[in-house]
């Protein structure tokens, strides 16, 4: 069974870019300077907002863009 969850149109893809810069959760958020915790909370898109220095420091830590973590989802599709 596959559940989709219609919740907010802007999907996080951290862990994509994680796992294809063969980058470890702990190691990334020690980086930058916030817990595991957060940082799962983040990978989950459980959360309501993200400072742009925190996506600086992400981007800058995963040689990476905003736009290679943030994907848009049109409203009414699924989150996948």
């Amino acid at each position: 069974v596959l559940l989709f969850e219609i919740a907010m149109s802007i999907v996080i893809q951290l862990d994509v870019m994680l796992a294809l810069r063969k980058v470890k959760s702990k190691d990334l958020a020690a980086a930058i300077g916030i817990t595991e915790a957060n940082l799962s909370l983040l990978k989950q898109g459980k959360v309501k907002g993200l400072r742009l220095a925190t996506l600086d420091a992400i981007c800058e830590y995963l040689n990476c863009q905003p736009g290679d973590l943030l994907i848009r989802v049109p409203e009414g599709e699924p989150a996948v």
